[in-house]
């Protein structure tokens, strides 16, 4: 913004920083303290939440992995930051780092689909309209949010669980509409005020699932070999 100094311009993030300040020496140990800070909040709520959703960690898992032997298919979607991190979970699954790959889409991946929908049916439509196209019952709906009340998120979930397919919500702060919604079957709540370390842990949990998924779907293909 025309006059807005660089300290006014990241106040809320270090409100510390004053326009005026000219020792650098102080306002580097300052940066440097507070960043030391946010690692160590973003370690705790990691930690924290990795231990509340444990059990449920591991059902979704469970839930996800028979779904995927059965022929189940991921598909994900987000708002904004969170469209990324859909973005990277359902990369994650398509191309892991190990073992074999998983049929998995971001429904936030193809801009002209976006742009279309939100044109021709509205916003709130852009993910609900894609899983009509492309979903169906035994397969898996993830929706990533930091509010859990994103009216198109929502939507999407209720369309998702009316086709039969496995929900499953992150969110943050108290969970939102996402911890009360009959169409969500599993919700992970990061419980933070912080959009930023929200966001951080919901990568974690994304990078857990994924593994758990892996685990469950290595035993399901080991057991099917016993059998034949």
């Amino acid at each position: 913004m025309s006059g807005q100094t660089p300290a006014a311009g990241a106040g809320f993030l270090y409100p510390f920083l004053d326009g005026a300040e000219r020792d650098s020496a102080t306002l580097l140990a300052d940066l440097a303290q507070s960043a030391q800070a946010k690692a160590a909040d973003s370690a705790t709520l990691r930690r924290t939440t990795l231990a509340a959703v444990a059990e449920l960690l591991t059902t979704t898992a469970v839930e996800m992995s028979h779904r995927f032997a059965s022929g189940g298919r991921l598909f994900t979607f987000g708002n904004g930051g969170s469209s990324t991190d859909a973005t990277t979970l359902a990369a994650l699954f398509a191309h892991p780092p190990a073992g074999a790959g998983l049929p998995a889409w971001s429904l936030t991946a193809d801009q002209a689909i976006l742009t279309a929908l939100g044109n021709d049916v509205g916003f709130d439509l852009v993910f609900a309209r894609q899983l009509i196209a492309r979903a169906g019952a035994g397969d898996i709906a993830v929706a990533m949010s930091t509010s859990g009340n994103s009216a198109d998120l929502t939507a999407a979930l209720r369309e998702a669980r009316q086709r039969g397919m496995y929900t499953v919500g992150f969110a943050g702060y108290d969970g939102g509409a996402f911890a009360h919604s009959p169409d969500v079957d599993a919700c992970f709540v990061v419980r933070s005020q912080s959009v930023h370390r929200i966001q951080e842990t919901q990568a974690l949990l994304g990078y857990e699932l994924w593994s758990a998924v892996h685990e469950h779907s290595r035993q399901l293909s080991a057991e099917g070999s016993k059998v034949r």
